[in-house]
């Protein structure tokens, strides 16, 4: 490049913009190019892919984040709040307020606050009240609606996930691989995803999740439409071992070599020799039921139903 140009050499912010604006919506296109190029010279085959994983650190400030528990936490406590304050306003006016509050924590709104909280002010104006409790409806009726919406707008960003960096909204707070010392340390970061065949890269995709397993679906489908079609053989470790992967690869036409978590665990001499062990009991398909060694048949207690982030019910 340098000698197409007559070594006039371009400014970084140059090569940024024409990567940023111009190559944003064609990159993954050329990149596909390329690989079906490849394929067809015989360097590489779509038949079999290797995936895996690893963290990136996120360019972002590690010490500025936001947490979506923290934020459940405090809608709560200004609900919980909301509801003291109505119910003492109640008892002191000697009437039921006008709407049926207090607001619970799922149809909490920053618009609903600010009129609950008009509604006591007004009511405790014309009564005789604790004097503290009436600067305490003044200052958060201030305060609560503008906290409200702070809450409402990061919700947005986190979007589902448990919590994001200030300095890059992206970025996703995940424990990173241990340094030297050992210290495993909670950083902004990201997952990419890589599906290589002969050390060429077929596939990559870029996720805010920490886990691998959930993962898998997403990053095949973008597979699929690259190319056109899924790999034959999927190669990937224990990280991406799930009742939702394997369905996903069966029902996709895709031979895995995907171990479990309890792989390695259950090839042990104790655990197969264990007879008490739950996985080791009896199965009696006639009758639907486990079967303890000494002859009981297991009662099946409940049913437990849990959905993942990618929304399979499992």
């Amino acid at each position: 490049f340098m000698w197409l140009t007559g070594n006039v050499t371009p400014d970084h912010n140059t090569i940024n913009r024409f990567r940023s604006s111009r190559l944003k919506d064609v990159l993954k296109t050329i990149f596909a190019t390329i690989v079906k190029f490849l394929v067809s010279e015989g360097f590489v085959s779509l038949d079999v892919a290797c995936t895996d994983g690893t963290k990136m650190e996120a360019d972002a400030n590690r010490y500025t984040f936001v947490w979506g528990k923290s934020i459940h936490t405090r809608i709560s406590r200004i609900a919980e709040q909301l509801e003291e304050i109505w119910r003492y306003a109640e008892s002191v006016t000697k009437q039921e307020l006008r709407d049926s509050a207090p607001i619970t924590y799922q149809d909490i709104t920053p618009e609903k606050v600010e009129k609950a909280l008009c509604q006591i002010d007004d009511a405790l104006n014309g009564v005789d009240a604790d004097r503290k409790m009436k600067a305490k409806v003044r200052r958060v009726r201030k305060s609560w609606p503008e906290q409200l919406r702070k809450y409402e707008s990061q919700g947005k960003i986190l979007d589902g996930r448990n919590s994001y960096s200030k300095t890059d909204n992206d970025a996703t707070f995940m424990r990173m691989k241990e340094d030297y010392m050992r210290n495993g340390q909670l950083k902004p970061g990201y997952n990419p995803q890589i599906s290589t065949n002969k050390q060429f890269i077929l596939n990559y995709t870029i996720h805010q999740c920490a886990d691998d397993t959930s993962t898998y679906p997403l990053h095949m489908d973008d597979f699929h439409s690259l190319y056109g079609r899924y790999p034959d053989v999927s190669v990937c470790d224990a990280g991406y071992g799930s009742e939702e992967n394997y369905l996903y690869a069966f029902r996709h036409g895709i031979e895995t070599f995907i171990k479990y978590n309890y792989f390695h665990k259950e090839q042990k001499r104790n655990f197969r020799n264990d007879p008490f062990l739950s996985a080791n009991f009896y199965y009696n398909e006639e009758t639907d039921g486990m079967y303890c060694p000494m002859g009981q048949r297991m009662e099946r207690l409940s049913d437990a139903k849990r959905i993942t982030d990618n929304g399979f019910v499992q």
